[in-house]
């Protein structure tokens, strides 16, 4: 497993972060994540020969939101 934070921007409620949550979670090779609101920011475990960090940053965008890492 891998661990990777990914800076988000656009999120501005707790609907935001489930959101965030709900795309990061579903993702094949996820195990964990957890995302602040405050620290505009995911941190996600993952397996790396599943999923990489640009697909995971990608289904945030994909989402609406701006992704850095």
């Amino acid at each position: 497993m891998a661990d990777l934070t990914l800076n988000i921007d656009g999120m501005t409620c707790g609907g935001c972060v489930k959101t965030v949550q709900d795309v990061l979670d579903t993702m094949a090779g996820v195990s964990d994540t957890a995302v602040s609101l405050e620290a505009k920011q995911a941190q996600v475990s993952y397996d790396p020969g599943i999923v990489s960090p640009e697909e995971l940053a990608a289904a945030v965008a994909e989402a609406g939101f701006e992704v850095s890492f």
